[in-house]
């Protein structure tokens, strides 16, 4: 039981930063940082409550969205003031 709860953070994880593979520089450094400070905060946050675990996986996967989308905005900012690339 414990292996499932461990390797399911770590398969979401993954498949987070997995869903940037195909997005410009910007997006993938993003996503990678977000997931790294979402997860501590989240850890942080989880150990007030007994859980750093779960928060960890909570805040590593949301920090991986805001951060890939960041990124992304800044990828196509990128491209629109390069004319395209």
């Amino acid at each position: 039981m414990k292996t499932i709860l461990f390797s399911s953070p770590v398969i979401a994880l993954a498949m987070a930063l997995s869903s940037c593979a195909d997005a410009g520089p910007n997006a993938n450094s993003g996503a990678a940082t977000g997931a790294l400070l979402g997860a501590g905060a989240g850890a942080i946050i989880g150990n007030q409550s007994g859980r750093p675990l779960e928060g960890a996986l909570i805040g590593g996967v949301g920090g991986a969205a805001i951060g890939g989308a960041y990124g992304t905005a800044q990828d196509q900012r990128n491209r629109q003031y390069n004319g395209g690339y």
